[in-house]
């Protein structure tokens, strides 16, 4: 299987599960373990404008986090806010099928990914952290401005995570496209 290939819509899928699969029974990562990829997978997965992708990946995660609970990890966060992962989660799909808008690999590419990226995690952040508030029934004594002092400690963490699996993530099809179009020159040659 050559590279162009792998950049076509129906293989590139694959890798960004696996990422899903060994990244998200640890969401917040520690020292054996990466932290939570999936606000990442789901923006590049929005770049194949595939609903049913979309939808696999929303019962995949909702099956690891079952999986995760029923082995010991922390349920504490799961309540009737738990539903709101779904438009958490779409904002990054969306955020992503717009990037893939963006026709050329340039810098200008990078800076306009990078942008829609902190804004798309950052409303994804308010949607999971304020669903959390208002739903999840552990906050009634707490104002909501108290809640989001409270919570703005993870903001760095879960906007970087995130940042840092797209931009690697952006720097390999870069990196996979000019190897492919190398490939085709020195063919042609």
């Amino acid at each position: 299987m050559n590279i162009k290939q792998w950049l076509k819509a129906e293989y590139l899928p694959i890798p960004l599960i696996a990422l899903m699969v060994m990244t998200r029974y640890h969401h917040f990562g520690d020292v054996l373990h990466l932290p939570d990829a999936s606000l990442a997978v789901f923006f590049f997965a929005g770049f194949y404008r595939n609903k049913a992708l979309l939808g696999f990946l929303l019962i995949l995660a909702g099956l690891i986090d079952y999986l995760a609970i029923n082995n010991g990890v922390s349920g504490w966060c799961i309540s009737p806010a738990y539903a709101f992962l779904i438009p958490t989660y779409a904002v990054m799909w969306f955020a992503g099928s717009y990037a893939a808008s963006f026709k050329t690999m340039t810098i200008g590419f990078f800076a306009k990914s990078v942008g829609l990226l902190i804004l798309a995690t950052s409303i994804a952040f308010a949607i999971s952290n304020g669903s959390f508030y208002l739903f999840s029934g552990r906050f009634e004594a707490m104002s909501l401005a108290d809640y989001f002092v409270s919570v703005a400690q993870y903001y760095p963490s879960y906007v970087g995570a995130a940042m840092i699996y797209s931009v690697a993530g952006l720097a390999l099809v870069k990196l996979l496209k000019l190897l492919y179009e190398l490939k085709s020159i020195h063919k042609s040659v």
